[in-house]
């Protein structure tokens, strides 16, 4: 048996030599009995590739038996061992769990503290969430009245259904939105037709602009019904009249069908059953919801020409006939057509050439002279139908061949009148006289002898 001899040297010397193999630090000398081949061959454990690339600190790190080993003092650093950054800690100190932040950041903090049973709360920094509004009183009686009948009155001048409403909801009325048709209505009945055709279109568009509801409809002519009695000392024909508000109002869908209905029984005054009876007699006609549109007329500048000069003609005829002022204006002003008063005019004026009668001419300049004296016929409207007058006497003449004779004569009288001022006179065409050879004009001279 050959003995074993300890050697210090390296195991890189010994395998230069050729003289040993290292196995745990120990080298054999001489011959060794190889108990299998595979003690026999050299055990090297290949060295791990390490992946990061090793910092500053990782410049002491050596390998034992394929094992890194780091020193204890950088083991627990937070300092990235990828190589990346700039070697300061992550956020400042301040991130993880349970850290109370950088230090010094306590003064830069932004954040508002919401919670009332947070000891740092303070009531006077927080910011509010609260909005403030301008609330307007709500309108009693009387102010209601004295601010919602202007804007009615204006309406009627206008027409504008945007424009009431908006004036509306400038002011607070929550309570008496039923009112305001209440009023229109009440207004309405001493109107014209016109004007009660205005009242149905405003309600309507009241109702489709959310202004008012079909509860507070229904409401406002209840109230117009309970004061019919009263209503009916100035209007004889109220009765009449709301019923057609009623049954307008259903057909525009402002109210509904049942409401005329649940009054079956339940009619404490004569007024107000002449109202719903005119209103469900105007509902039970066939195609009645379509007729109701012109359940006041139609009326204005929307008649046809030829139906107002119709009527024109008829008025001036009942007046030659009864010599009725009065009468002859309110049926002019009943028409509603202030810019068509020149037709008038002129057909009076044409009716007194056709008729060559001295007492028609007279009549006619009384007419005019009351209608101008009363603003019923301006004067533009006057100068602008005896304009038409001139510019129609050729074609007048045909029919009338006095008609340029006439036309002066009747001139005069309106001059007397002051209906014509000396200027428009001068303007009156006057036909020339025609002269023939008998006269010598354009004749052969005779040869004197």
């Amino acid at each position: 048996m050959a003995s074993e001899i300890e050697v210090n040297n390296s195991p890189a010397e010994e395998l230069q030599n050729g003289e040993g193999l290292v196995n745990n630090n120990s080298v054999v000398v001489g011959t060794v009995e190889m108990e299998s081949i595979e003690d026999g061959r050299l055990k090297r454990k290949a060295k791990r590739r390490i992946k990061r690339s090793p910092g500053k600190e990782m410049q002491q790190v050596s390998v034992i038996n394929g094992t890194v080993q780091v020193p204890r003092g950088s083991k627990n650093m937070r300092k990235s061992r990828m190589g990346r950054g700039r070697g300061l800690p992550k956020k400042g100190g301040a991130g993880g769990k349970g850290t109370w932040g950088a230090p010094g950041s306590e003064l830069y903090e932004e954040a508002e503290c919401n919670d009332e049973m947070d000891p740092n709360y303070d009531s006077d920094n927080q910011r509010s969430n609260n909005y403030f509004t301008s609330v307007a009183p709500e309108l009693n009686e009387e102010q209601f009245q004295h601010f919602v009948e202007p804007i009615i009155q204006e309406y009627f001048e206008h027409g504008d259904t945007s424009e009431v409403a908006e004036c509306l909801e400038e002011v607070n009325i929550s309570d008496k939105k039923h009112e305001v048709p209440k009023l229109a209505v009440t207004i309405a009945l001493e109107k014209k037709a016109t004007h009660r055709e205005m009242t149905s279109v405003l309600i309507s568009d009241l109702y489709g602009k959310k202004v008012v509801n079909e509860e507070e409809i229904a409401k406002a002519f209840d109230n117009v019904l309970n004061d019919l009695g009263d209503l009916s000392l100035d209007t004889p024909d109220a009765p009449e009249v709301v019923g057609q508000f009623i049954a307008r109002a259903v057909a525009d869908d402002c109210l509904p069908p049942k409401y005329i209905h649940k009054y079956k029984g339940n009619v404490e005054t004569d007024h107000a059953k002449t109202a719903l009876d005119k209103a469900n007699t105007l509902l039970s006609m066939k195609h009645g919801l379509v007729r109701l549109d012109n359940v006041w007329g139609v009326g204005g500048g929307r008649r046809p020409v030829k139906y107002l000069i119709k009527k024109m003609v008829l008025l001036l005829k009942e007046y030659l006939s009864s010599g009725d002022i009065a009468e002859a204006s309110r049926c002019l002003t009943e028409l509603e057509v202030p810019h068509f008063h020149h037709e008038l005019v002129y057909e009076a004026i044409v009716m007194v050439i056709e008729d060559t009668g001295e007492r028609a001419a007279e009549m006619i300049a009384k007419l005019l002279k009351s209608l101008y004296n009363s603003t019923v016929v301006t004067w533009d409207q006057l100068a602008r139908g005896f304009e038409r007058v001139f510019n129609a006497l050729p074609d007048i003449c045909l029919d009338v061949p006095s008609a340029y004779s006439l036309m002066e004569r009747f001139a005069d009288v309106c001059v007397a009148q002051e209906l014509m001022s000396e200027k428009m006179r001068s303007r009156v065409p006057v036909r020339g006289r025609k002269r023939f050879v008998s006269e010598g004009d354009g004749g052969r001279v005779k040869d004197q002898v």
